[in-house]
């Protein structure tokens, strides 16, 4: 599955502190008027809770409490206090003030009540304070009794339940399903039948499955040595989705028996199990269609099953559909019989061997081209109207499908490959056998609208989802806790494929970025091993990050490069024949490497690297002919005394390289393994410089020695051409990541930036523009504007010949292309040269041509930004919102309108897109995100999540990846000890399971993080600016 994202992990810091004004406001509710625009002029306006701020760091000062005062913080935010503070101060006078004059005293009996009142609260106060936290969530205190439910869990009717884990026990295994589903799009419910054939692997008498949210009409049990069929009762344990099957007999150790189930259900009205979705077509008529999305734990409410990944078997889909729908499902179509009037039945060929959260099907309007290729039909599904989109993702598959066949000398074992946009899917993508489902922004590409980075995602997404049909599919982790050897292989080799056929596309730079991205969040305390144990739905959930997928890219990357590609193909080849159609364990993975290679201890190696968390930091200094090298964990860890590495019993297995200034091509780079705490390199001559991490390769960051540090600095100021775009990159995240960490002075850091004038490539300048925002963030946060425009100038000035370079065009190679759009994004946000001139002068052409003349489309998002600032752009946008047939357009405009400086605009497009009606439920992690990084916007995003918590997680599950995002969104610009104590206050409210998230501990550790950062460098910043 691949979770949809298009930003890096954001750590900008800044400074603003909630005032304690008393009313709430009053909330109108935007949502509910038909008209398309949102917002008449006349409307009341609506103020967030968290536009009731004090401005600290305008100075350490507060601010007074008068009109002025107010005024003066408003005008920060954009909005207007006018009214309201104009209101409270004369609420405050007529409350100072008694008819009695001025302070007048209260009577004996308003003291008697006063006094009454007063025990009766702190005796309340008491009682809550004392009581359990969990008494105030929706969970209760369940899990408080959670070693008794352990020994005597109780069914839903009462009785004993046999069984009391998580996980299933391993008696019985499936090994085949015949499951008939009949869906009504109209009233969204469904009838199933589901017959499982099942094995006895012990003697028992109890069968236990998964099952959620079925209304189970029938059971019948067949042995199949008596072949006679007989109705049983079973128990329900809703807590763990569990049934338990009463057998009528004793089952044996190796006999087989057969169970038929029959039941019903609603289509599901959230992203998971089997989902309903409403859309519009061309003539804004309203459809209907349904899809899938098991993974990781939703094939338990589509169907009864053994719903966990090692629990492989066959699966005959048969689907009852009216007429004018197509169903698909992961193999062809065996037969479609008309069973009632305009009732057609379609059966699927049995599947190959594969686990639950595989299996697929859809019901819908759809349209299709196809390609064959080695046998096997390449078809891309859409809705009838985006048909036009497709021949690009089609050519891409079959391209992507013939190297993975070739690559991994296995053919993929299905007829067919169905991959199909999803009008409405929370994932960016699902790698279902045979049907793998994508966003229609990750699948579609429409040639008027779509830009450079739009080709890219489509190209990416589908060659994630295509390796997984290998790995993941045909070789499957046994249990989530080894997710990453499904999701790290499958990044790693869609990046991987796309280097080999897709080179053009520069994705090389969006790896780097991602890896960059990881370390980021591998740094903290909260992070995890990329093989965790996990057992809730929360923790299985919460192992779809980026550490699963780019962390287990990176270490791959690192050990290909070190074993050499060669030995890597032959490792990951014999790696697919010995485990196809099994379930498997990282172990499984690491001896068949040291099958290959004997002499390297492979398995040893790379168990230091996934079974425990964060990454090292290697410390390198030079003296004469020898470089000593040492390595500790890179740990960003807050204390009284402030940031610094923390648990130096980490130890991992490095392999390190490394190139000099005298490198000849022929022996560079050097490799060398560091497996203890430090070593001795010897070098034949003396040199200027020496690198480390030879094109960011290996997963760890390199600190140097003081006069090593200058020495690349000036040799980026005299050559940049001996260092590879990947090692200047690398050079720029390693001395920012360490200014952090305290190990080098933030003024060392901008004085190696001092060289972008003349950097010729994209990966250097997009690392050092994504560096210093997070500086600018900071500075404008806390009201030092005039500082915050210095920073800016400083990079600004660096950049200046590569911005007026810049045409308003799509020309140039891809890389050329992105790193257009990356710098004019910048000078527009920050008003340099003539950019927001010209971006207007442009979207002021296309709205006059009604949006018919053609935008470049790598500026296109840029040019909707600058046009949403004004009231008639942001109302023509959000027009053409609604009638654009191109997700890609959409998604531009989207970002642009969200980009308001405006709060009514932004609090209408948060509740529409949590509503689902007029903007789709899966845009909201993007709306918040950007909402969240605005000034105008942050503290409005956090009120809206606080506000709307119980409906977030109810659309999307607790400890999902959208959940991570939105929780990361929200949170990551507060700076204050006010804010600190407002997420903890707040998460701990909620209960237990969501203040432990991972994801909860990551936000809270990056305020203190944003808190120390300022401490430490905000009084120096001057000097170096």
């Amino acid at each position: 599955m691949e979770p949809f994202t298009s930003d890096r992990l954001q750590l900008p810091r800044n400074m603003i502190e909630n005032s304690m004004f008393e009313e709430e406001p009053d909330v109108v509710d935007l949502a509910k008027e038909p008209c398309l625009h949102p917002l008449e002029p006349d409307e009341v306006e609506y103020e967030p809770r968290g536009s009731r701020l004090l401005v600290r760091g305008l100075g350490e000062h507060e601010m007074d409490e008068d009109e002025e005062d107010y005024e003066s913080s408003a005008k920060l935010l954009g909005m207007s206090f006018m009214n309201r503070s104009s209101g409270l101060r004369n609420n405050i006078t007529g409350y100072r003030q008694g008819p009695d004059g001025p302070c007048s005293l209260p009577s004996g009996r308003t003291m008697l009540v006063c006094t009454f009142v007063l025990v009766v609260a702190v005796s309340v106060i008491m009682v809550i304070y004392l009581l359990p936290r969990c008494t105030f969530t929706k969970e209760g205190c369940h899990k408080k009794n959670q070693s008794m439910e352990l020994i005597q869990p109780i069914a839903t009717n009462g009785k004993l339940f046999p069984w009391a884990q998580i996980r299933l026990p391993q008696n019985i295994i499936p090994l085949q399903y015949e499951l008939t589903i009949q869906p009504n799009l109209t009233t969204m419910k469904f009838k199933g039948s589901v017959e499982i054939k099942i094995q006895a692997l012990k003697v028992t008498q109890n069968i236990i499955l998964h099952s959620s949210g079925h209304n189970i009409s029938k059971i019948l049990f067949t042995s199949v040595v008596s072949k006679q069929e007989k109705q049983v009762e079973f128990l329900e344990y809703k807590f763990h989705d569990q049934i338990a099957i009463i057998a009528p007999e004793v089952l044996l150790d190796g006999h087989n028996y057969t169970l038929k189930i029959d039941y019903s259900a609603n289509i599901s009205n959230n992203y998971y199990g089997f989902y309903g979705v409403t859309y519009e077509d061309e003539n804004k008529e309203e459809k209907y269609f349904a899809a899938t999305q098991f993974e990781p734990l939703a094939a338990r409410s589509a169907f009864p099953c053994f719903d966990e990944p090692a629990f492989k078997a066959t699966f005959i889909i048969k689907i009852v559909r009216e007429e004018h729908y197509t169903a698909l499902s992961n193999m062809p179509k065996k037969s479609s019989v008309q069973i009632e009037d305009k009732l057609i039945k379609d059966e699927f060929f049995e599947s190959v061997k594969m686990s639950t959260y595989l299996v697929a099907f859809i019901v819908g309007e759809l349209k299709n081209m196809t390609q064959e290729t080695n046998g096997t039909l390449v078809s891309i599904y859409t809705v009838p109207e985006k048909i036009d989109q497709v021949k690009p993702a089609l050519d891409t598959a079959v391209k992507l499908l013939e190297f993975f066949q070739h690559y991994f000398e296995i053919d993929y074992p299905l007829q067919k490959l169905d991959l199909v946009a999803i009008p409405d899917i929370q994932a960016g993508a699902m790698e279902n056998w045979g049907l793998i489902t994508f966003r229609e922004e990750t699948l579609l590409y429409d040639n008027e609208t779509s830009s450079v980075m739009d080709k890219k995602l489509v190209t990416r997404i589908i060659a994630h989802e295509l390796a997984h049909q290998w790995f993941g599919n045909l070789v499957t982790m046994q249990w989530w806790n080894d997710l990453w050897l499904n999701e790290g292989f499958a990044t790693f080799m869609e990046y991987f494929s796309l280097n080999k056929n897709f080179r053009h596309l520069s994705s090389y730079e969006d790896f780097l970025n991602a890896r960059f991205m990881t370390m980021k969040k591998d740094s903290l305390n909260s992070s995890h091993p990329t093989s965790s144990s996990v057992q809730s739905s929360e923790q299985i959930e919460e192992m779809f990050d980026s550490l699963s997928y780019f962390k287990g890219a990176s270490l791959l990357l690192m050990l290909k490069t070190f074993l050499t590609e060669d030995v890597f193909q032959h490792c990951i080849i014999l790696y697919l024949q010995n485990y196809s159609y099994a379930s498997i364990q990282s172990d499984d993975l690491w001896n068949t490497f040291n099958e290959v290679t004997k002499s390297l201890d492979v398995k040893k190696m790379m168990k230091t690297w996934t079974l425990q968390p964060g990454f090292p930091l290697v410390t390198v200094q030079r003296k004469g002919k020898q470089i000593l090298v040492q390595q500790e964990r890179f740990f960003l860890s807050t204390t009284d005394s402030g940031i610094h590495p923390l648990d130096s019993s980490h130890l991992w297995h490095i392999p390190l390289s490394y190139i000099t200034s005298d490198c000849k091509a022929h022996d560079c780079p050097y490799v060398a393994l560091l497996d203890k705490k430090s070593d001795v390199l010897n070098l034949t001559e003396e040199v200027q410089w020496v690198k480390f991490n030879v094109d960011m390769t290996g997963y760890y960051i390199v600190h140097y020695a003081d006069h090593d540090w200058e020495a690349l600095i000036q040799q980026l100021q005299r050559n940049i051409s001996v260092l590879s775009d990947k090692d200047r990159a690398g050079l720029i995240n390693n001395i920012f990541e360490l200014s952090s960490l305290g190990k080098v002075p933030l003024k060392k850091a901008f004085d190696l930036i001092d060289y972008l004038g003349n950097e010729t490539h994209t990966a250097p300048i997009t690392e050092a523009l994504f560096q210093t925002d997070l500086i600018y963030n900071l500075l404008e946060k806390i009201g030092e504007l005039e500082l915050a425009k210095r920073s800016v100038n400083r990079v600004a000035k660096l950049l200046q010949q590569h911005i007026q370079q810049q045409t308003w065009t799509d020309e140039g190679t891809l890389s050329k292309r992105e790193l257009r759009s990356i710098l004019l994004d910048f000078a527009c946000t920050h008003h340099l040269e003539n950019c927001t001139t010209d971006a207007m002068k442009l979207f002021q052409e296309w709205v006059d041509s009604k949006g018919t003349k053609r935008l470049p489309t790598d500026v296109m998002p840029v040019v909707f930004k600058v046009g949403a600032k004004t009231e008639a752009g942001w109302t023509f946008l959000f027009e053409r919102y609604g009638s654009s047939e191109s997700e890609s357009e959409r998604n531009k405009i989207l970002e642009a309108l969200a980009s308001s400086e405006d709060v009514r605009k932004l609090h209408w497009l948060l509740k529409a897109s949590l509503d689902g009606d007029i903007i789709r439920s899966q845009k909201l992690a993007m709306i918040i995100k950007i909402v969240g990084r605005s000034f105008a916007g942050h503290l409005l995003a956090w009120d809206f999540v606080k506000e709307n918590w119980s409906r977030l997680i109810q659309k999307f599950h607790l400890g999902s990846y959208t959940i991570q995002s939105i929780v990361a969104g929200t949170t990551h610009l507060f700076a204050t000890k006010t804010h600190l104590s407002e997420v903890k206050m707040f998460f701990e409210a909620q209960s237990e399971t969501t203040a432990r998230l991972r994801c909860v501990q990551e936000a809270i550790q990056i305020i203190q993080l944003n808190i120390q950062w300022m401490e430490n460098h905000l009084k120096n910043l001057p000097l170096w600016l």
